[in-house]
C-alpha cells in the first residue's frame, strides 16, 4: 500500500464563512458539501473545511487554539506576477496579507496570506520545480512519485 495525500482538512470556526472565502478565491464546492462541511477538488487532493471543535472531537484531542500550528499550505504558481495577483485576490476575498510577495533566499518569489481562520498559505513561484499544464509540481527526479523506485 502506497501513502498518498488524499485530503487536507482545515478546522474552521465558521464553515459557511470559510466556504465563501474559498469560493471567492475561485474554488467550486462539491455537491457533497453540506452544512457542517465543505469539499473542494484540488487536482488529486480534496480540500475539506470542517468545524474546528468538531474536528478536534473527531480526532479525540482538545481544541486549545494554540495560534501558529507549524503548518503552511503552499500554492505554486507560474510567475512572480501570479504570486502578487493571488495574494491580492486572497485579501479581496476576506483573507489577511501576512507577508507580501518578494524575492526569497532560495531563488524564487513568494508571499503569505492567512484565510479567515488564520490558516497560513504560501503562494510561490519556484523556477526550480517545474509545473505541468495541470499545475502539478515536479520535484527533481520526482522523488516519491508512484513510478519512483526509491
Amino acid at each position: 500500500m502506497q501513502l498518498r495525500l488524499s485530503f487536507v482538512t482545515l478546522g474552521v470556526s465558521d464553515v459557511a464563512r470559510a466556504r465563501r472565502f474559498y469560493e471567492a478565491m475561485g474554488l467550486r464546492a462539491s455537491s457533497a458539501s453540506q452544512e457542517g462541511a465543505a469539499f473542494f477538488q484540488l487536482g488529486n487532493v480534496v480540500l475539506s473545511l470542517f468545524g474546528r471543535s468538531d474536528l478536534a472531537a473527531d480526532a479525540g484531542v482538545r481544541d486549545n487554539n494554540p495560534g501558529f500550528s507549524g503548518i503552511a499550505l503552499a500554492w505554486n504558481v507560474a510567475s512572480e506576477q501570479d504570486v502578487d495577483a493571488a495574494l491580492a485576490k486572497a485579501v479581496a476575498s476576506g483573507g489577511r496579507l501576512v507577508k507580501p510577495g518578494q524575492k526569497v533566499f532560495w531563488g524564487g518569489y513568494s508571499g503569505y496570506f492567512a484565510d479567515p481562520d488564520g490558516h497560513l498559505w504560501e503562494v510561490a513561484y519556484n523556477p526550480f520545480f517545474p509545473r505541468d499544464e495541470t499545475g502539478r509540481v515536479s520535484l527533481p527526479d520526482d522523488v516519491g512519485s508512484p513510478t519512483s523506485t526509491s
